[in-house]
């Protein structure tokens, strides 16, 4: 029981000590959220940027995964996806300012493909796996917003980040507020 107080102090101390790494990403949280809220086109440069390193990331780990033997789905379909990924993440990296301005467009050609993707393994694999029917149902939300993003591609930016500036604020304001209370283990 001791050994166990004891290592539970050590955490504290450890924890205690890096207040200021919460309290940092707790204010840049905070700040980002007030950029996208205030300037969410620049804000929306930003995440395009960011975005399209992930999505490159993913495209060429689906490209890679097509060289396996046992795949859940038709090697074609993953290089479409793995593609279309690349395709979106360089053109976002190299040029995110007017990138943005295309971005939900694209974006949403990515969702709707993702979404296809999703569904087909998942009706692939169902015998393999339990709850299937959450992989498909993440399949039709991303078609579906895919779609809506089509249908109207400006206020889909907009609205996405300006709800992503709402939710960084909110995280960053948690964030401080736990980045206080940790520094009172210090005491």
């Amino acid at each position: 029981m001791a050994a166990s107080h004891s290592q539970t102090g050590v955490f504290s101390s450890a924890l205690g000590r890096s207040w200021w790494v919460v309290l940092l990403f707790g204010i840049l949280s905070i700040l980002f959220g007030l950029m996208a809220v205030f300037n969410p086109i620049g804000a929306g440069a930003g995440m395009t940027w960011a975005i399209g390193v992930l999505a490159i990331a993913e495209g060429v780990v689906t490209l890679l995964a097509t060289f396996k033997k046992d795949l859940p789905m038709s090697k074609g379909w993953m290089w479409a996806y793995g593609l279309v990924s690349l395709l979106f993440g360089v053109l976002a990296v190299v040029n995110p300012v007017s990138m943005a301005a295309s971005f939900v467009m694209v974006m949403a050609a990515w969702f709707i493909i993702a979404g296809v993707v999703r569904i087909t393994m998942a009706i692939r694999v169902r015998k393999e796996i339990d709850n299937e029917w959450t992989l498909i149902l993440s399949g039709l939300l991303a078609v579906v917003l895919g779609g809506l993003m089509l249908a109207v591609p400006l206020a889909g930016l907009l609205v996405a980040v300006i709800w992503i500036g709402a939710g960084a604020l909110i995280y960053g304001v948690l964030q401080v507020y736990a980045a206080l209370q940790i520094r009172k283990l210090l005491r």
